[in-house]
């Protein structure tokens, strides 16, 4: 039987999809396939296109070898351009010849949609958009030489294109129309709490504002004027105010197209004319364009099954998708689940809100409260996977639903891995379910990556990743194998195993240990995890010649680098107490080296835009003024926060600052799995927020109260009373046991937070270790603590005196002197580097 021809116009992520559908059934028996699209890239990842400002390139954005597709017997005419499409003759028309098929595949896309706007026309240099690799070119061309953005739309493709932008090294803006930031996925709390988080990380956000005109500007490129009167001027601006179906091909050849755009399709992917499909987002299906890969994905599955079925065969159906989204914009976690907006009638909500925290959640249930239908995130996507879990499977919700978003409580219901059903969708860009990731384990897959190579979960967007991890570990425990938690391919240990190996055999470098219990010359992985580890045992200074390589580009340089390259440095401030005279030192340093400066919601002062070399001397100044590194670079204790106490406040009961200043000098330079923060509060007002840090006290008439395992980070956690109405003493031995009892026993990089919540017995477990000694280990564990403490060395201190040391200051190998290259401007008044 002779083949029939296939043609699919469209190689994006969709149309890929598609023929990797096509391959997997064998369609190449049946059909000649030619593909062909109109960029001169082969599919790439449109999910990561921000990327490629990050340094990745079309090479590594592909989704398939240059020779995919010829080896699997298809053609594929990259940069030719479909003009028309002759449904009479059964062909399509480029510019290179005509091409006759039998079935016919509209994977076109979408274009970026441009408001009409003055002086923003077709071919004005400033009619910059983000949609392909081309156009990114575009952009970092018109970047050159500018110092300010805009992108006009606040949804998710305008706000990764002002994420793009700052990547640049421009100042961005965000002009929006709506009243919010993604007003389709987001209500006005939740776009409200987005806008505070991006503002806060310097991108200016303009809501309700309509373009009128784009003109010549006085102090930049151009000038946008807006409706109400007011104006923004800027360098470049980056149209991504939505996307339209690309429907011209089909307008052209007559196939119904929707009133507001779109190919018309039926449950099939079908046209109108029978033998053209249309898939992704140039299709309407029941009057709904799906702007979602996922979506896209579900469809070209279900066009390659009907191209493949035998006659007489059931043609599956498309019958929507789930357009739940999982997002990190700007580093800001959004997450947007089913019925966000509670438009389903009857429907209530249950909202939390932790401004100080730029946390936002909200989840909407049905009339009876019984079933989770939507759910809204913002700063933090921890809870995404639970209540997406919750709202697609019909699960039903606990006695009290507030407790799903409410922050971590004891007795807080759990839904674990082997909770949910078989057909949970675990994958929604590949459709993989759970029973699916079970039926490749029974089949031999026996890791995560097997069972990814298998059943392609989590190889879309990603961001089922977490989930998919638990769902395997779970499955695979249950079948007795037992999982492997590995830090890295270079030591099959866990961090516990490597802490105890490193304190049992007194180990003292990487290269020892490597040697004995690893393999490989290490990665980014073990080896910062390695250098807690030793720091944590035997506090030797992490500038010495054995450490130096194991640290990351901050405690390389003991100085958090800043986004435009230069540093931060924040002397500790014991307590939050500081003289006058070291208060007149700081702004002295800060006038001397041009730094920029800010109080820290950890009572201490930042300077920001330190140059590399002038590090040394910077430290050397602050030093001699009595100050101590504050570790800020660190994973390591931060600061000790305290209210004034009895000091001074007339309800204050203890000498909070008095016992913040102990601690924080006891614990100062103390390594640990992740960053540490504690507070002291001299009366139950909490002005310390004590109950939001890993180690919180707070002052009773008859002495202390000891909270553990606070959070106000992502994840915010209430602290947990663990002992009550404790002496100096007693606090302090407390405190001593639970910090190195976490520090042998947490994974890498898990805050106290998670790693109680992780913890067999949980908070009941810590008292009796910590307080009644149940392991035996109290005198054990005090004495490590106390190793740490008598080894500590203020490690500026100890790289200044070294010369060899300094030489890492330098921005040149051979040459002292500054980058020449590094200008000054204004930041809110104050200089900081361009």
């Amino acid at each position: 039987m002779s083949k029939q021809r296939l043609i699919i116009i469209g190689n994006g992520m969709v149309g890929h999809h598609l023929v990797e559908q096509l391959i997997e059934r064998n369609a190449t028996e049946r059909y000649d396939i030619v593909v062909f699209g109109e960029e001169r890239h082969r599919a790439y990842d449109r999910v990561h296109l921000s990327e490629y400002f990050g340094g990745r390139d079309a090479q590594s954005l592909a989704m398939c070898d240059a020779d995919f597709y010829a080896a699997n017997g298809i053609e594929l005419r990259l940069d030719e351009c479909v003009t028309r499409i002759d449904r009479d003759d059964s062909r399509i028309v480029t510019p290179q010849g005509e091409y006759a098929y039998d079935s016919l595949v509209l994977a076109t896309g979408s274009y970026p949609f441009v408001p009409p706007i003055a002086g923003a026309e077709e071919g004005q240099p400033n009619r910059l958009v983000y949609r392909t690799l081309d156009d990114l070119d575009q952009i970092r061309d018109a970047a050159d030489g500018a110092k300010r953005g805009v992108v006009v739309g606040g949804g998710l493709l305008g706000l990764e294109a002002a994420n793009a932008l700052k990547s640049l090294g421009l100042e961005a803006h965000v002009v929006e129309f709506a009243l919010r930031l993604m007003p389709v996925q987001l209500d006005d709390q939740g776009g409200e709490a987005l806008r505070t988080k991006i503002e806060e990380l310097g991108v200016g956000v303009h809501l309700n504002r309509a373009t009128t005109e784009i003109v010549a500007g006085e102090t930049f490129r151009y000038r946008m004027n807006f409706k109400d009167g007011e104006h923004l001027e800027t360098d470049l601006i980056v149209f991504s105010a939505g996307i339209r179906p690309q429907d011209a091909l089909a307008r052209e050849c007559k196939l119904e197209i929707g009133e507001r755009g779109g190919v018309v399709v039926d449950d099939q992917c079908r046209t109108s004319d029978p033998e053209i499909f249309a898939i992704g987002e140039c299709a309407l299906w029941s009057n709904r364009i799906f702007g979602l890969v996922a979506p896209g994905y579900t469809m070209a599955r279900n066009v390659a099954d009907s191209l493949c079925c035998n006659e007489g065969d059931e043609e599956p159906s498309f019958s929507g998708a789930d357009m739940s989204t999982k997002l990190k914009l700007l580093g800001v976690d959004v997450g947007s689940i089913g019925d966000a907006h509670a438009a389903t009638e009857g429907a209530k909500s249950y909202r939390y809100s932790d401004e100080s925290e730029g946390v936002y959640r909200r989840l909407v249930v049905s009339k009876d409260g019984k079933k989770a239908i939507g759910a809204v995130l913002v700063g933090d996507n921890s809870l995404y996977d639970t209540l997406l879990q919750y709202a697609q499977n019909g699960i039903d919700l606990p006695a009290d639903p507030a407790s799903l978003i409410l922050p971590s409580v004891e007795g807080a219901p759990t839904l674990g891995a082997d909770a949910l059903p078989d057909s949970a969708s675990i994958c929604s860009c590949h459709n993989v379910t759970k029973v699916a990731i079970c039926a490749a384990i029974d089949a031999g897959a026996s890791d995560l990556a097997s069972v990814k190579g298998d059943t392609k979960a989590s190889t879309g967007c990603g961001g089922c990743a977490a989930l998919l991890k638990s769902v395997v570990d779970s499955e695979l425990e249950a079948r007795g194998v037992e999982v492997d938690q590995s830090i890295c391919e270079h030591f099959a240990h866990t961090r516990q195993e490597l802490y105890s190996i490193v304190r049992v055999e007194g180990i003292k470098t990487f290269s020892e240990l490597i040697a004995k219990h690893g393999h490989g010359l290490g990665c980014d992985i073990c080896k910062p995890t390695v250098a807690s580890i030793l720091a944590s045992c035997f506090n030797e200074p992490i500038t010495d010649a054995a450490h130096v390589p194991l640290q990351d580009t901050n405690d390389t340089f003991m100085a958090n680098m800043q986004k435009n390259g230069t540093y931060s440095v924040v002397p500790r401030v014991p307590g939050g107490e500081i003289t006058p005279d070291k208060l007149l030192v700081l702004g002295q340093v800060a006038q001397k080296y041009n730094l920029y400066t800010k109080v820290t919601g950890g009572q201490r002062i930042d300077l920001f835009g330190a140059h590399l070399e002038d590090l040394p001397n910077i430290w050397g100044e602050l030093l001699e003024a009595g100050f101590e590194t504050g570790h800020a670079y660190a994973k390591s204790l931060r600061t000790v926060k305290s209210c004034v106490g009895s000091t001074w406040c007339r309800y204050g009961v203890q000498d909070s600052v008095g016992m913040a200043i102990q601690l924080e000098n006891r614990y100062k330079g103390l390594r640990s799995p992740h960053k540490l923060k504690l507070a002291v509060s001299g009366c139950t007002r909490e002005c310390a927020e004590a109950q939001s840090k890993d180690v919180g006290v707070i002052a009773t008439e008859n002495g202390w109260n000891l909270y553990v395992c606070g959070n106000g980070g992502m994840r915010p956690r209430h602290a947990e009373l663990l002992a009550t109405d404790l002496d100096d003493e007693t606090l302090i031995r407390y405190i001593d046991r639970f910090l190195m009892f976490y520090v042998r026993t947490a994974d890498r990089l898990q805050r106290t937070s998670v790693w109680r919540e992780n913890l067999e017995g949980g908070l009941d477990y810590i008292k009796d270790v910590v307080c009644n000694d149940s392991l035996g280990l109290g005198e054990e564990l005090e004495q490590q603590m106390q190793t740490v403490i008598d080894n500590y060395e203020c490690e500026w201190a100890n790289a200044i005196s070294d010369p060899e040391k300094l030489k890492r200051f330098r921005s040149f190998v051979n040459d002292a002197r500054p980058d020449p290259d590094i200008i000054m401007t204004s930041e809110r008044g104050q200089l900081r580097p361009a």
